[in-house]
């Protein structure tokens, strides 16, 4: 089945979409004197896509972005690499599934940064409480340390508290946060 779609917002933006079951294409392009052009495209199946996009400023008459990347999925667990930041960083993660109702997982993730021959292993893992309640933690080398709670306070509607440390400068405040997501 395949959906077309064409949108031409009130902030002059002509907008063509198009959604297949294996495939999908977006493409935006700025209505003024000189347009931004941003595309994206992804394909595949259930198991494996293929994506990328692009942005291109027609006033500099270059790239803005291009990100390219590859997943794949399986019944517990999902792992996906990604080319991003015009070809600067690559980002290989992996998530695992602890249960079958996949509320229990662990992740690990690994950013390489070309440009700066810089390198991060991030590790983190998301746990059930409760049906309502969620905890989510992550660790990564260069001592960042992050943590958080969302709670269903009605239904479809989350508060989250979350709180980042830096375990090489604990002499530093930590930083909180609070947010809650209202859906009707």
């Amino acid at each position: 089945m395949a959906f077309y779609s064409l949108f031409l917002p009130c902030i002059l933006q002509l907008e063509v979409q198009y959604f297949h079951d294996r495939a999908s294409f977006t493409t935006a392009v700025a209505l003024n004197q000189s347009p931004a052009i941003d595309v994206t495209a992804t394909i595949g199946t259930p198991t494996i896509a293929f994506g990328a996009e692009a942005g291109y400023d027609t006033t500099l008459g270059s790239f803005t972005k291009y990100t390219a990347g590859i997943s794949v999925t399986k019944p517990d667990s999902y792992t996906s690499m990604i080319l991003g930041d015009k070809g600067d960083s690559l980002r290989a993660s992996y998530v695992h599934h602890l249960d079958l109702l996949k509320k229990s997982t662990v992740a690990g993730e690994i950013t390489r940064r070309f440009s700066t021959n810089e390198n991060t292993l991030t590790i983190g893992g998301s746990f059930p409480v409760d049906h309502l309640t969620v905890v989510k933690a992550k660790l990564n080398n260069h001592g960042k340390l992050g943590a958080l709670v969302q709670h269903e306070v009605i239904p479809k509607s989350v508060l989250t508290i979350s709180s980042e440390v830096d375990t090489k400068a604990l002499d530093k405040s930590p930083r909180f946060g609070l947010a809650i997501a209202l859906k009707p």
